[in-house]
């Protein structure tokens, strides 16, 4: 694979027809390091949020060992892994799929939210006992972009008797909850510990796992979420007054939080109508974030800096397919003598962009280089570590 040492340097060289997804995974291995230097247990790369060898590369070089995987091909890519710990946390899965995990994959570690579960579990893994099962409690989102307590997750006395039930069958009983994806400050993992506590109360359970799951923030251009350090103390002082012991083993399931700088996406405008630019990707390729869940990418132009008097403007997209909801509405800021044929260059595209890209009208396909230099905007390194201070201060 090439290599340069910006987008702009890939551009002078290649000059690309088709958009192209710019790796960088030294900021995969520093955000994989930061999490392992900074969460109190065990770190599970969300599989789903990126499988791109070269970065799972950087995660596993890091340390990364521990990975939660919601589907048999992801087990059957995961699996691969030297040493690799996975964990079915998908909360709804087939006799097969369970049966399959358990036998081919050596898989003992599976996530529930249902009696009906607990017992296709059991009778899939023939009544095993050497297992650990996670019970999937639903918790209220806050300040989350995507909510991701309606589909999953149990509550009440039915989470309690779950716990019961589940303890009764596992070696090792866990709690898993997700706060919701794109998490910008640390409440929402308050208020779900909170729960756990009550939840374990009711139930009466000795706890051997806790899993508080995924949704920590990346940074994008259009908002700045608190420093990923303010949710390892919310963790941390939740943890601290929960009825558990000191046995008790925590693990996250960072994706976002890992992957997203590690890639960005180099786009071609093939034309300019006022402020809106026609580029050769869109939702139904790497940007869907940007299209359905409003995500305000960063964006620079490659090449060239502003002209005197230029200044930038907001700009919105359509992506290259001919169906009208291929449009991104930004704003995303860029010189206004930008032109037909010039190259954007889409910051932190790493989180889900090349795993929801598909291939409607025939678009879809990518060039792929590394890139030395940094992300366009980053949750670590030193001004990140200048950023959270000046919060401090304030």
């Amino acid at each position: 694979m090439h290599r340069f040492p910006s987008a702009s340097a890939l551009i002078g060289a290649l000059n690309p027809d088709r958009p192209v997804i710019g790796l960088r995974p030294h900021a995969a291995g520093r955000a994989a390091r930061w999490f392992l230097d900074n969460f109190p247990g065990d770190v599970s790369y969300a599989y789903k949020a990126n499988s791109s060898v070269f970065l799972l590369g950087a995660l596993y070089g890091a340390g990364v060992r521990h990975f939660d995987v919601a589907s048999l091909p992801e087990i059957e890519d995961a699996a691969t892994i030297p040493g690799a710990h996975l964990h079915f946390m998908h909360p709804v899965k087939t006799p097969n799929a369970i049966r399959r995990a358990f036998t081919e994959f050596g898989v003992r570690s599976f996530a529930l939210d249902s009696e009906d579960e607990l017992k296709k579990i059991q009778q899939a893994t023939g009544g095993c006992r050497d297992l650990t099962l996670w019970v999937r409690v639903a918790v209220a989102p806050k300040n989350a972009k995507m909510p991701l307590d309606r589909k999953f997750g149990t509550t009440g006395a039915k989470a309690a008797r779950l716990l019961v039930k589940a303890r009764q069958a596992a070696k090792e009983l866990g709690i898993t909850f997700h706060v919701g994806s794109q998490t910008a400050t640390p409440d929402a993992y308050v208020s779900a510990l909170e729960e756990v506590a009550r939840l374990i109360a009711k139930a009466g359970v000795v706890l051997d796992r806790l899993d508080v799951g995924g949704g920590f923030p990346s940074i994008y251009g259009d908002s700045v979420p608190a420093p990923l350090s303010s949710f390892m103390r919310a963790i941390h002082d939740g943890v601290e007054k929960l009825p558990i012991g000191e046995r008790c083993r925590l693990i996250c399931e960072p994706g976002r939080a890992l992957v997203a700088e590690s890639e960005s996406l180099i786009v071609r405008v093939d034309a300019r109508r006022g402020n809106e630019l026609f580029i050769n990707d869109g939702s139904y390729g790497t940007l869907f974030d940007a299209a359905h869940m409003d995500f305000a990418f960063p964006v620079r132009l490659v090449g060239r800096g502003l002209e005197p008097g230029e200044t930038l403007v907001p700009f919105s997209f359509w992506g290259p397919t001919c169906d009208t909801i291929d449009f991104m509405r930004g704003p995303f800021y860029l010189p206004s003598k930008i032109k037909e044929g010039d190259y954007i260059e889409v910051g932190n595209t790493g989180a889900y962009g090349r795993a929801l890209s598909g291939r409607f009208n025939g678009y879809g396909a990518y060039e792929e280089a590394i890139l030395m230099d940094e992300p366009m905007l980053s949750m670590y390194g030193a001004a990140a570590e200048e950023s959270e201070a000046q919060q401090v201060q304030a």
